[in-house]
């Protein structure tokens, strides 16, 4: 048999295989180099604080290794072990309470035809606007030592548990509504259309298609308001008394005694929770996704007197709840002299008066938030860009990814410990950044990231990737498409990522609390400094103003994404 002959009888499973490996372009190439630089800077901003933290835990005060003795000191000093178990049930309280009743409120918004829903779903967001500290100063106001109120607790006091708990139902009640409405709006109509035709009663379609329906988002709404009770510091600071908690015995181990070991220690005791509330949320949206079928028909209640009318009344009492919760903080902040003299006077926002600072805590915190969202922005919209866009780099995206998801499960406490373990070690050379507004602002971005991801994955997923697969086809290259393209109908979800920022920087407390230095003050740590020296109403107005300012903000990041929402439309049917 000829040579050429005998090759083509050979069987194909005998033939060399030839391997043709793809060759990537220079787009290609740069998102990947770009998708590095990402990595290495969440590396830098993220993992090495973290891992300093870590470290600094297994150490002494001279830095030699001790192993678990600091965990031991802390496991049988019975004050801090007692901290724990605080921060456990009130936060098992907390979410056993809150839960029905955001449960309840969802119910109302999605599975009623009560009127004013998108009012009420208005006035649901406010406490996610305000500081956490602000429930607690106008519960101090109501039934303090000096409460108007305080006859009503025959004897009692709202200091330790009952306050913590009061306040963090206000500040938890609108991130549990939104998790449970989202799980309600998802519901199949045809389940229900099934349950008609068999029969069943309300009680029992409610028992076996509306609950299980829900038992994902029920479990996540759970597991974040009891992370969310855990890692609060601006409650417990200032309602908790002598009532210790995990986040303000980190704030005193660091503050009060120097002890940053312990702290370190204290800290990892207080992540625990937190990573695995995460991780039980993320099963809890994995398991919930799974069961949304993609023929699931939108359930679209019939209005019902029996239903709507006691759902009518109970949401609005808890929106008439919410907002008296802040009507009280704003009259305090007016009053002139608690609660001897009732007047009214401008007085309590000279807040020069009561804090070294005075307005300039406010600009401090105004050019904070600015700065976080103006680069915050654009640098967590390319990094999810990039994770979601760059080919044949399974590994590269999946790390990049998971440090992007990350902060979700670091206290800002926590985080706020090893950024000053890591940025003020002598040793480095960021230390320069310590103590003034840049380190403010990156710690803010850091904190507030994966929210800001994961709104940019949501919005990215939605994009059809045909998009890039043509413009590469013409040549044209894929940074002139993300610009021309990508950004342009992203937008709205840039908006909303830059507003979420913004928002938070100006309202939290733990994330900045170990950070600020002598000129540059947050507003939100001025108003728990002026609460501690006794200065309730100016804390209350200084409250009053973050939220003014974070309201203002989030209305016009809504008018704005409304009116882009509409210009793309139109430009659509075109």
């Amino acid at each position: 048999m000829p040579e050429g002959m005998a090759a083509v009888a050979m069987p194909a499973a005998a033939r060399p295989v030839t391997r043709v490996r793809r060759r990537l372009s220079g787009d290609q190439i740069a998102m990947r180099w770009t998708l590095v630089l990402a990595g290495l800077a969440l590396v830098v901003v993220l993992a090495a604080p973290m891992a300093m933290l870590l470290s600094r835990a297994f150490e002494d005060a001279s830095g030699a290794w001790v192993g678990l003795a600091n965990f031991a000191t802390y496991a049988t000093t019975p004050t801090l072990a007692a901290s724990a178990w605080h921060s456990v049930w009130t936060a098992a309280v907390t979410a056993i309470v809150v839960v029905p009743l955001a449960f309840t409120f969802a119910y109302g918004l999605t599975r009623s035809r009560i009127p004013g829903r998108g009012l009420f779903r208005a006035v649901m967001m406010v406490p996610i606007l305000a500081p956490s500290l602000l429930p607690a100063l106008s519960l101090i106001m109501l039934f303090g030592n000096q409460g108007l109120l305080k006859s009503w607790l025959f004897g009692g006091s709202i200091y330790g548990p009952p306050g913590i708990i009061a306040a963090q139902i206000f500040a938890c009640f609108p991130h549990a509504t939104i998790i449970l409405a989202v799980a309600l709006t998802t519901a199949d109509a045809r389940l229900y259309e099934a349950a008609d035709v068999l029969r069943a009663g309300r009680i029992r379609t409610f028992l076996t298609v509306t609950l299980p329906g829900a038992a994902y988002g029920l479990v996540s709404a759970g597991v974040v308001v009891f992370t969310l009770v855990v890692t609060d510091f601006g409650i417990p600071k200032v309602i908790g008394g002598s009532f210790n908690v995990l986040a303000t015995d980190v704030y005193k181990q660091v503050v009060g005694q120097h002890n940053f070991n312990m702290g370190a220690v204290v800290g990892i005791v207080l992540l625990i929770p937190a990573v695995a509330g995460f991780w039980l949320e993320r099963w809890a949206r994995k398991r919930r996704a799974a069961t949304i079928s993609g023929r699931a028909v939108t359930y679209v209640p019939k209005p019902r007197l029996a239903r709507d009318l006691p759902l009518l009344l109970f949401c609005t009492g808890i929106a008439a709840v919410l907002v008296g919760i802040v009507a009280i903080a704003f009259w305090s902040s007016l009053i002139r002299f608690w609660p001897w003299n009732l007047s009214l006077t401008w007085d309590n926002y000279e807040f020069g008066r009561f804090d070294t600072a005075g307005w300039g805590s406010v600009l401090t915190s105004l050019q904070m938030a600015a700065w976080a969202a103006a680069l915050g922005t654009p640098v967590i919209f390319v990094t999810a860009w990039l994770v979601e866009r760059t080919p044949a780099a399974g590994f590269l995206r999946g790390t990049v990814g998971f440090l992007a998801t990350a902060p979700l499960a670091i206290p800002g406490l926590v985080l706020g410990l090893a950024y000053i373990l890591f940025f003020n070690h002598p040793s480095n050379p960021l230390n320069l950044f310590y103590g003034g507004m840049a380190i403010l602002a990156l710690n803010s971005v850091v904190h507030f990231w994966t929210v800001g991801h994961l709104t940019a994955t949501t919005a990215l997923r939605q994009l059809d990737p045909e998009f890039e697969a043509a413009s590469a086809s013409l040549k044209v290259p894929v940074w002139s498409t993300f610009a021309r393209v990508t950004v342009p109908i992203c937008l709205p979800a840039g908006l909303e990522i830059a507003a979420y920022i913004f928002v938070n920087a100006m309202t939290t407390v733990s994330a900045v609390i170990f950070l600020y230095g002598a000129d540059y003050k947050p507003a939100a740590v001025a108003a728990v400094q002026m609460e501690e020296s006794g200065q309730t109403s100016a804390a209350a107005g200084m409250a009053c103003v973050i939220l003014a300012v974070a309201l203002a903000v989030k209305t016009v990041q809504v008018v704005v994404s409304a009116i882009l929402d509409r210009t793309t439309q139109a430009w659509r049917r075109r």
